[in-house]
Parts: structure tokens; sequence; C-alpha cells
């Protein structure tokens, strides 16, 4: 081998050595930093209600349904809430001298009644259906104090499901029912039609049920420390009987009606300075 060989073989040599770590346990360039692809968006974005079911509506709610009374010449409406899958709460007076109960429910369900019995000792009355109701709430452990926030939800006027909201003002003997004790009122708005809604707390437990008003807008309200001892009693409510028309003398034959009631009257609606019930 020539000199020259030599000198080329021995460059090519140290050319291999020097690019050895490369492809061994030498150090590799720094990586650089991945490229910024999230950016602080111009809007806020749009978050879903929680608690809301896909029809929009919360289980607050869901489980308030209208109770229309068809009575004998009479025709009056209120509210109610499922305790339980097939039992609702309202007042005694909204199911009082009834023929039929109709309820339905907030997306405009009708549901059969097969059962109706009413309190001797409260304006409370639990009414039975054929079919499972869409919701029922928790009963509070403990009645409210003055001062807490409290919200109704019912079907004033017969009209549509409505939310309103108020605070405990303090309680008072029932004005209506002097046996039942003593009973909660509230700031609360509401209607003839109210009678027999939920009153729940912050935490959406009911801890009342409305049953009357007053000149100045107070509401009264079955306290649920009364409700949940009546419920656990058997023997607390009495099962009701259909009312029977009375035939007016001056009515057409094959129609019933009770002399001097207007059909399209809605009874116990006049406003004394106490309370009053609000059907």
């Amino acid at each position: 081998m020539t000199a020259a060989s030599r000198r080329t073989a021995a460059g090519l040599a140290a050319l291999v050595l020097g690019l050895a770590p490369l492809a061994g346990c030498g150090d590799f360039p720094t990586r650089p930093p991945d490229p910024v692809t999230a950016f602080v968006p111009s809007e806020p974005p749009v978050e879903t209600p929680t608690g809301l079911t896909p029809d929009g509506f919360d289980a607050v709610q869901r489980m308030a349904v209208r109770i229309r009374n068809v009575g004998c010449g009479s025709l009056s409406t209120g509210s109610g809430f499922a305790v339980d899958a097939t039992t609702l709460i309202t007042n005694k007076h909204v199911v009082a001298d009834s023929a039929e109960l109709q309820v339905s429910t907030y997306d405009g369900r009708d549901i059969d009644v097969t059962a109706a019995s009413t309190a001797s000792i409260a304006d409370l009355a639990l009414v039975r259906t054929s079919e499972e109701l869409p919701s029922f709430p928790e009963l509070a452990d403990a009645d409210p104090v003055r001062g807490d926030v409290v919200t109704v939800v019912g079907y004033p006027q017969g009209g549509t499901l409505t939310v309103t909201e108020g605070h405990v003002i303090g309680a008072t003997t029932d004005p209506l029912n002097e046996n039942l004790g003593e009973v909660l009122v509230t700031d609360a708005p509401v209607e003839p039609g109210s009678s027999g809604s939920a009153v729940l707390d912050a935490a959406g437990r009911v801890v009342g049920v409305v049953y009357a008003k007053n000149a100045a807008g107070q509401s009264f309200i079955v306290p649920v420390s009364t409700l949940a001892r009546l419920l656990a009693d058997a023997d607390a409510f009495t099962p009701t009987t259909p009312c029977r028309p009375l035939v007016d003398p001056g009515a057409d034959p094959g129609t019933d009606a009770v002399p001097g009631t207007d059909p399209g009257a809605d009874p116990g609606l006049t406003l004394g300075p106490g309370a009053a019930p609000a059907p």
C-alpha cells in the first residue's frame, strides 16, 4: 500500500469513528417544543345547565302535577306533587266533593286516578295513580325556620307550571284547622290553583305543602314534619267517596245540576282578612 493509500484509509477510519456516537448512546439534540394549538376563546363556552333533562325540565318541575276536580255542579283546579312512583300529595279541599279527579303532568300527559283519601287533622290528601309519575322529591328531615328561602312549584289558576320564591316569615296557629296546631307562613306568591303545591328548600327537598293564603298575600303551608307524621300513620287518611249529583227540578231532563250553583264557579276563592284556601 502506498503512502497515499494509507493516508486515505486512516482518514476514512477517523470519519467512521466520529460518526459512531450518533447511532449509539450519545446525547440527542434538544427537541423543539410542540406547537401551540390551543388559544383562549374569544367567548366563554356555553355550559349545559346541570340537573336538566333533555326536555329542559328539572326534577323539581317534573314532580309537580295539575289536579282538576270535576265535581257535581262545580269545577276547580289545584296542584300536587309525587311522593313515590304512584302517590301524590295535595290538599283535602282540592279533592273534596269530586265526581272525578283528573291529573296531568308537566309534559301534558294525563294519568288516571285510582283512589283518593284525606287526612282528618290537616288539609292534606293522598291521590293514587294507575301509572308511574315522572319524578318524586325527597322529604326534608326538619321544618324550615324563619328567614329560610323556599320555592313553590305548582299550577296557579290552573295554568302553566310556575316556580315562585320567598322566605319563611314565621309560624302561627293554623287559622283554618285549629286541631292541626302550628303551620308556617311565607311570603312566596301563590294564587288560586296553587293549593297542594310543594314547598321546597334550597336543596330541592320538600319542607311543606301550600294550602291557603291571606289578603296580605302571605301563604300558609303545612310543615313537612306534619306531612311525614301522617304518611307514617296507616290510619291517618280516609278514602273519599265520589259526590252524587243532585237533580235540579228546574233543569232539563237528563242533566244534573246543583240548585243555585254556578258550574263555572271556583269555590273558596274569597279572601278575607284571615286565611282562605287557595284551591
